[in-house]
């Protein structure tokens, strides 16, 4: 009566995980050979680095301030890695944008960095008669993006129209104010990337350490630089090495062609379970099928961004819980055969394959954390997975297919029990 109280909780537990996975849909976090999109791939010149440097602090820094620019793409799950080619003997740096095709937008957006300056007026060359904001009639200041604090949006209280604040640190404040303090009634320009996109008059010393660049932006636009302000210059000189773009159709047929074929791996294993272990083999069938429910729902919860490789780990992992359904099955056919009856034998079985199971699943989680530690991304796509597939593998096959097995074990032993118990095409 127990075992069947603990098989109808299970049960309870497994109808609400499916009934969250269906309302939830497939929201699932794909990776760009599934999405779509493109990756751009750079070498990292940590040979120009000052002597002592960290190369491993630099090579983190560098990929914060990727990570923060590619964050203004506003690309769901993006992807930022860096990796140690020891065939190249050089670092890398990845980008994986799903969902993105633009590579001009995306390479501009990465691997530029945006050149801030403030130029007075040169007193000593005469006023132009040009309209047009030149850098050679305004000379250096020594006030750069380098003591930028952070950039604001803010709005116009007039005009509501967007505008991008400045705010300096305490060395960028005192320079700003003295700038102000010196050109009061002349021309400050503000230069970004070698183009004057504000040019105001200083009516008064700015001490508050904040300037405002009031060009004619859209709302995108002066978000866009807030962003490309706010991420700073590369701590380490990067080359672009190559790009891949994956098509969005060419996603949708991995996608569809992994699905099928899991589905049909899958098919193909409960067949065969239910034909050579029968009633034990129905039981491993529905608790297979509970093990992919809650890899499922692990995928969607963690999340975890699922690649060609992930989804071959998952895979993999459901023959690890096959394997530990026969190694139980055959134990208890074991126990059978030596005289015990059927709810002894499946204690006795499930204990004397504990050992073997326990081993087998260790040794797979061992292999898989080297694999994740060491590999590259895709390597580490494929071992994540099948980690976690080895975990809830080693759980289930205590918690759902010894639970389900005991609950469906009748108490008297007769030949029609020792047929549904046997195995092959014997006839018990």
């Amino acid at each position: 009566m127990q075992e069947k109280v603990k098989a109808v909780w299970v049960i309870l537990f497994l109808l609400l995980l499916s009934f969250w996975l269906v309302k939830a849909g497939r929201n699932f976090v794909f990776g760009l050979d599934l999405a779509g999109g493109s990756a751009l791939t750079y070498s990292i010149d940590t040979g120009k680095l000052p002597a002592g440097t960290n190369v491993d602090d630099s090579v983190n820094a560098l990929r914060d301030v990727i990570e923060r620019r590619v964050n203004l793409f506003g690309v769901r799950e993006p992807t930022v890695t860096t990796e140690y080619s020891r065939l190249a003997k050089e670092w890398r740096l990845v980008v994986e944008l799903p969902g993105v095709t633009d590579l001009k937008q995306a390479e501009k957006l990465i691997g530029e960095t945006p050149v801030l300056e403030f130029r007075a007026e040169d007193k000593t060359k005469p006023a132009s008669t040009s309209t047009a904001i030149s850098v050679d009639n305004f000379v250096s200041t020594g006030l750069t993006g380098t003591y930028l604090q952070k950039s604001n949006l803010v709005f116009d209280p007039t005009t509501n129209n967007p505008m991008v604040e400045l705010v300096f640190n305490d060395a960028g404040a005192k320079l700003f104010a003295q700038i102000t303090k010196d050109n009061i009634g002349k021309q400050v320009a503000i230069f970004l990337d070698g183009s004057a996109i504000s040019a105001p008059t200083v009516q008064q010393e700015i001490t508050q350490g904040t300037a405002v660049i009031s060009g004619r932006f859209s709302v995108t636009e002066a978000k866009l630089l807030v962003g490309r302000l706010n991420s700073g210059a590369l701590p380490v000189p990067i080359t672009l090495a190559g790009t891949t773009v994956v098509p969005p159709s060419l996603g949708s047929v991995a996608i569809n062609a992994g699905v099928k074929s899991s589905l049909i791996g899958f098919l193909l294993v409960v067949i065969f379970m239910i034909i050579w272990y029968r009633l034990p083999g129905v039981v491993a069938s529905v608790a297979l099928i509970s093990y992919s429910s809650i890899m499922l729902s692990l995928f969607k919860l963690i999340p975890v961004t699922l690649t060609s490789a992930g989804l071959a780990g998952f895979i993999i992992s459901v023959g690890l819980a096959v394997d530990a359904n026969v190694l139980t099955f055959e134990r208890t056919k074991e126990e059978l055969r030596g005289g015990k009856n059927l709810k002894d034998a499946i204690v006795s079985g499930f204990d004397r394959a504990w050992t073997s199971i326990r081993d087998s699943h260790i040794a797979a989680i061992i292999v898989s954390v080297i694999l994740f530690w060491f590999g590259t991304s895709i390597v580490k796509g494929f071992a994540f997975t099948f980690f976690l597939g080895a975990v809830v593998s080693l759980i289930s096959a205590q918690l759902i297919t010894k639970v389900f097995l005991q609950a469906v074990a009748p108490s008297k032993m007769s030949s029609f029990v020792k047929f549904l118990f046997g195995s092959g095409f014997s006839k018990n």
